[in-house]
C-alpha cells in the first residue's frame, strides 16, 4: 500500500504533467472574457469586502488568486506541483503575492492566519476532508470564511464530493454556512453543464 508520502509525490507527477494545458479549460484559465467576468463577480461575492489576506490552496496556475489581487487582496498560493506554482508565479508577477510547494492539506505557512481561505475542486481529492476542514477552519482570523467549490463529476464513475456531505462535515464546526449552486450558470465553465457544482462560504462561530 503507498503511504502519503508516495500519493503525494504520484499527484504532484501528475499535476505537472497538466499544467502545461491546464488553462485551456475555460474555468481554469479564464481566458474567455465572460467566463473571467463570471468568476470575478462570484469571488466579490464570497471574499471579504475590504481587502485581505486570502490562501489560495491548490491554486493550480493562480487564476483565482489573480482575481483576488485584482479585488485588492494580498494572495498566498499553495500549490503541490512546482510546475503549477511556477504558471502561478508568473501570471502574477508584479502582484501582492506569493506562492509555495506544498501540501493544500497542510499549507507551509506556520502560524500565518488569513481572513479568508479559498479552496476550489480539492477537498473532495483529500483522504479525510473532515480534519482537513478542521485545520482549514484553523487558519483562518476572527470573523475569516472559508470558501469551497466543490461538486461532483462524471455520469459512469462519479467523482467529488456532494453539497449535503459537505455541509454535514461542516456543520459542527462552523456557525454559518452558506450553500451557492453554481451548474446552472454556464458562464462559470464556458458552457451548459449538468452535473454538481455548488460553492460553499462558511463562517466559524
Amino acid at each position: 500500500m503507498a503511504n502519503h508520502s508516495d500519493e503525494a509525490t504520484a499527484s504532484r507527477i501528475d499535476w505537472d504533467a497538466q499544467a502545461a494545458a491546464f488553462d485551456d479549460e475555460p474555468d481554469h484559465g479564464l481566458r474567455d472574457a465572460d467566463v473571467r467576468r463570471a468568476w470575478a463577480a462570484r469571488l466579490a461575492s464570497w471574499l471579504p469586502a475590504r481587502p485581505g489576506d486570502v490562501l489560495d490552496l491548490g491554486c493550480g496556475t493562480g487564476s483565482l488568486s489573480l482575481l483576488a489581487a485584482e479585488q485588492g487582496h494580498r494572495v498566498t498560493g499553495v500549490d503541490l506541483s512546482p510546475a503549477m506554482v511556477a504558471s502561478a508565479r508568473a501570471k502574477l508577477a508584479g502582484r501582492d503575492a506569493v506562492f509555495l510547494t506544498g501540501d493544500a492539506a497542510a499549507p507551509p505557512v506556520g502560524e500565518q492566519r488569513f481572513d479568508a481561505v479559498l479552496v476550489r475542486h480539492v477537498l473532495w481529492t483529500l483522504p479525510d476532508p473532515g480534519r482537513v476542514l478542521r485545520r482549514w477552519l484553523e487558519l483562518l482570523r476572527p470573523g475569516g470564511r472559508l470558501v469551497l467549490v466543490e461538486g461532483v463529476w462524471g455520469a459512469v464513475a462519479p467523482v467529488g464530493i456532494p453539497a449535503a456531505r459537505l455541509t454535514a462535515l461542516l456543520a459542527p464546526l462552523a456557525g454559518q454556512v452558506r450553500v451557492e449552486r453554481l451548474s446552472g450558470d454556464s458562464s462559470l465553465w464556458g458552457r451548459k453543464v449538468a452535473d454538481e457544482r455548488y460553492a460553499v462560504v462558511a463562517i466559524p462561530e
